[in-house]
């Protein structure tokens, strides 16, 4: 911080007589005194914490900002004299806002010190100079320094609070980026436990993990808690133009997954099961499954919830195993036509679905039920009795619940 300060230059045109600067270096400890006094009594902030130790910094740091300034205006070269301690006072300035966001206060408490101090320092000040018979009109330059001094002492408390607060927040978000790396991976719970901590970040009971277009990330945020994590994890089987973000959003299980899938309307989002906080690994992996499967939404507005295609899911985690299981139950079929082979599967799917009622099965086939009559007699003469068989119920159910669409999906 320069010496080269609007105070600097004008205390160079305002140079107090040595006795009237002696006066005023007399009553500095009284001064000071009064003014955390009076800071104890009108700030609340402050009440009560400035006592002892603390009272006694705070005093002598008084003290040494008033000193500069009486130094100032008590030295004619003060402007160009590079031995000026402007620069210690507006460092120890920033040193104090600093410190205020360390603490966790905001600068409220402190501007609003300054100005009770300001207001104190004064009237000792002025009471000291007209006393010693200054005239009028340098007592008015000399009001108007000190309080641009004060001003300068505010602004480098503000520039210290705004600098620290700015370091911690991205030291803490670069805490929170790994934790949610972290999560991600599926990293041990007490490794999570450490990062979460490194943080300050509180473990909820259940993360949910929500893929949405970064489009609409803004917005979607300011409606979620502030404890929701955010990831820049690549989501696997989609394309880098995509560009999703990968959300973690805490407690939001149960019927509070309802009121989420509610606000993520219109947003084209994914949203994956609620896992224990530590275990959310695992409703990333179901999202990103979801989405590179390409399920349907429920209409055209609300998000993908994973919840309501679990069938679904479960029987893609193979692929392979779904593919011989189907070629194997439904081998009786092979060497029929195409189309017919594809009538009967559609039929015996809404027969094993609607429990074998032949006029369910005809409207959710849009056929008559001779139809359905017809073609069942041919599916038993295929399977014989196989169908009564139970294992063999269960097969062609899984084989049939999402038939491709070559073969009449």
């Amino acid at each position: 911080m320069s010496d080269e300060s609007g105070t600097g230059r004008r205390a160079a045109h305002l140079a107090l007589d040595a006795p009237t600067a002696a006066r005023l270096l007399a009553v500095l400890p009284a001064v000071a005194e009064r003014t955390v006094t009076a800071i104890t009594a009108e700030v609340p902030a402050y009440s009560g914490t400035l006592t002892g130790q603390m009272r006694a910094k705070i005093e002598n740091a008084v003290r040494i900002a008033l000193g500069t300034f009486l130094q100032l205006v008590g030295r004619p070269q003060a402007a160009a004299d590079p031995s000026t301690p402007l620069a210690p006072a507006l460092e120890a300035a920033y040193a104090l806002g600093s410190g205020e966001a360390r603490s966790g206060r905001s600068m409220d408490a402190l501007l609003a010190a300054y100005r009770v101090g300001a207001r104190v320092a004064w009237r000792e000040v002025s009471t000291t100079t007209v006393r010693a018979g200054l005239a009028a009109t340098t007592v008015a330059e000399l009001a108007e320094l000190m309080f641009a001094y004060i001003d300068e002492l505010s602004a480098a408390s503000v520039a210290g609070h705004a600098d620290e607060l700015a370091s911690v927040g991205r030291a803490r978000q670069r805490y929170l980026e790994r934790l949610a790396q972290q999560l991600l991976a599926g990293e041990a719970e007490d490794v999570l436990r450490r990062s979460a901590a490194r943080a300050d970040w509180p473990p909820p009971q259940t993360l949910t993990v929500v893929l949405l277009p970064r489009s609409g990330l803004r917005t979607v945020l300011t409606a979620l808690s502030p404890q929701t994590l955010e990831s820049g994890e690549d989501v696997p089987g989609t394309e880098p133009a995509e560009e999703l973000a990968v959300l973690l959003v805490p407690d939001v299980h149960g019927g509070r997954r309802r009121q989420l899938a509610r606000m993520l309307r219109g947003h084209r989002a994914v949203l994956g099961p609620a896992r224990p906080w530590h275990r959310v690994a695992g409703s990333y992996e179901r999202a990103a499954r979801a989405l590179s499967l390409g399920l349907p939404h429920d209409d055209a507005d609300a998000p993908l919830d994973t919840e309501r295609h679990l069938a679904r899911l479960l029987l893609s985690t193979d692929p392979e195993a779904l593919a011989d299981l189907r070629a194997q139950v439904l081998e009786p079929f092979a060497a029929l036509p195409p189309a017919t082979a594809h009538r009967l599967a559609e039929t015996l799917r809404a027969w094993l679905l609607h429990q074998g009622r032949r006029d369910d099965v005809a409207a959710a086939l849009f056929v008559h039920p001779q139809t359905v009559r017809y073609r069942m007699a041919q599916v038993r003469e295929l399977y014989g009795d196989r169908l009564l068989d139970p294992q063999t119920v269960l097969d062609l159910t899984l084989a049939l619940a999402v038939l491709p669409p070559e073969e009449g999906g």
